[in-house]
């Protein structure tokens, strides 16, 4: 299997944003205050996919909550 096939553990920001169906404006608000989690690499900021899938857990869980 070539590392082209392996799923994506870090994602860019518009990647992150495309993958949540929002705006890299928005996506950076989320960064900003901290409501998903990322990681620096040099200068670049990446998200990694599972701060995304709890991120998505978190909304669903305060969804079904109220």
């Amino acid at each position: 299997m070539s590392t082209t096939d392996q799923p994506q553990t870090l994602l860019t920001v518009e990647q992150a944003a495309h993958r949540l169906a929002i705006g890299r404006t928005h996506m950076f608000q989320l960064l900003r205050n901290g409501e998903i989690a990322s990681v620096r690499i040099g200068r670049a900021r990446r998200i990694p996919t599972d701060a995304l899938d709890a991120y998505i857990d978190r909304l669903t869980a305060e969804q079904h909550a109220a």
